[in-house]
């Protein structure tokens, strides 16, 4: 049926219904709608069930939409895209418990998309070829509470296979997405095609929280193509995937913390990248929004810095066993931190442990590799390591293996310096003293040199 349950509608149906159980779902969340936008009690409790006032609650608010496959007597729609199709700007979807084999496309601002279980609400994408939820060029979209897995790739490389994707207009080079946010959600793939867990591209002005990804060619959870992306990622859990979160040319005020990267290939991976998600590079200063350079100077170390990676525990990244697509497959594997071409980065007071070739690898990244007329040389310049507990890295025997290996002032400007690093605990660098030389302390550092780079090619192997 589609129809919606307003909450005047709902008052009518609750009269008389004492045991709260037996309410519809759609006119619990409903009566509730109607206080927060301003019906019901004024703030007087008169001791009632349905909210303690006798007068009709606005029915002007949002609307609440059910979806559920039980046959019920209330109203409510049997699919998702149904309800999305049919709801207006700010409406509630409320999903039953049940599989859903569907894609969800939303265009509709504001709407607010939240599973009843998140293990027993499944959108089951059944290795087709597509999207789980799709949110197009579209603000205000929540999703929260439900899993979604198995929508595939049209083959290792190709299009689709986003479990859920706010996209703001990918390839465009432009934002088109003003305000997401995701949160208890579930995204995995059990085959070799699936490119995404979730996915924001092209959007700012987000958050994700108490979110899972797992079995991704491409990475678990990935934010790009944001200068100043205004996002935050907090109590994430991903794993086996090719890399765990990727942002490829995502930086500004962007903070990722107090989540678990392991058994991927490559944990946390930061990159600047010149033919994909534009506009490059990833650059973490807080002023980044402002840069119009495809690679920004940083004359000291001191300056404001606003990507922020804190509190993670990033361990046992090196997974051999994840899928991969050509690129991921392409990138030095088993590091916890992969810093290819990043700028101006934090990475502060996160637990990186028992990653086999590097806790934290960071090199300049000339894209294209080898270098054409068309290559981008993005240096590695301005990142700050500071306060980590390093332990169990580099088991990899070759002689540039370390807890921190930096690389760079071999190609184009030549000018991967004001890198720093303090008050870690850690074993070997490469290169050596890294805590000397590149003390956060120092006004200026120099180029990391090109000790590692015959390491760096060997983990491309």
């Amino acid at each position: 049926m589609e129809t919606t349950l307003s909450a005047a509608a709902c008052r009518d149906t609750m009269s008389g219904m004492v045991d709260r159980s037996a309410w519809p779902l759609a006119c619990v969340l409903a009566t509730a709608l109607a206080v927060a936008c301003g019906g019901g009690s004024n703030g007087n409790n008169s001791g009632s069930d349905a909210g303690g006032d006798d007068s009709a609650p606005d029915a002007s608010g949002p609307a609440v939409r059910v979806v559920t496959h039980s046959a019920v007597t209330y109203q409510h729609y049997t699919s998702i895209q149904a309800a999305v199709d049919a709801a207006a700007q700010g409406d509630f979807i409320l999903i039953d418990v049940g599989t859903y084999d569907e894609q969800v496309a939303i265009t509709t601002p504001g709407l607010h998309v939240r599973g009843m279980d998140r293990n027993g609400v499944v959108l089951d994408g059944q290795h087709q070829v597509g999207d789980g939820i799709l949110v197009s060029k579209t603000d205000g979209v929540i999703i929260e509470n439900l899993t979604v897995h198995d929508f595939d790739r049209a083959g290792r490389d190709g299009d689709h296979g986003n479990q859920i994707w706010w996209n703001g207009g990918d390839g465009s080079g432009q934002i088109g997405l003003h305000g997401w946010s995701g949160s208890y959600l579930t995204a995995y793939s059990t085959d070799l095609l699936g490119g995404y867990g979730i996915f924001i591209s092209n959007s700012v002005s987000g958050s994700l929280d108490q979110v899972y990804a797992s079995g991704f060619n491409d990475a678990g959870l990935y934010v790009g193509a944001c200068r100043d992306c205004q996002a935050v990622i907090s109590h994430a859990l991903v794993e086996n995937n090719a890399l765990g979160y990727s942002g490829t040319n995502a930086g500004g005020h962007l903070v990722i913390r107090d989540s678990v990267f392991q058994n991927n290939s490559n944990g946390i991976a930061p990159n600047s990248l010149a033919n994909d998600d534009l506009p490059p590079p990833q650059d973490g200063s807080c002023d980044s929004g402002q840069n119009t350079s495809p690679t920004p100077m940083f004359s000291s170390t001191q300056f404001d810095r606003c990507t922020i990676f804190q509190n993670n525990t990033v361990t046992n990244n090196g997974n051999f066993t994840t899928p991969a697509d050509s690129t991921t497959a392409s990138v030095p594997w088993g590091n916890g931190f992969i810093l290819l071409g990043t700028y101006a980065d934090v990475l502060d007071s996160n637990t990186i442990t028992n990653n086999p070739s590097s806790g934290v690898l960071g090199t300049e990244n000339p894209d294209p590799f080898p270098p054409t007329s068309q290559t981008v040389y993005f240096q590695l310049s301005g990142n700050q390591i500071k306060n980590n507990n390093f332990s169990g890295n580099a088991t990899n025997p070759d002689p540039n293996a370390a807890d921190i290996v930096l690389v760079g002032g071999s190609f184009g400007t030549q000018q991967s310096t004001n890198n720093c690093a303090s008050g870690n605990t850690l074993g070997k660098t490469v290169p050596a003293n890294l805590e000397g030389a590149w003390n956060c302390s120092n006004a200026t550092t120099p180029n990391p040199g090109s000790a590692g780079v015959s390491y760096v090619l060997s983990l491309q192997t």
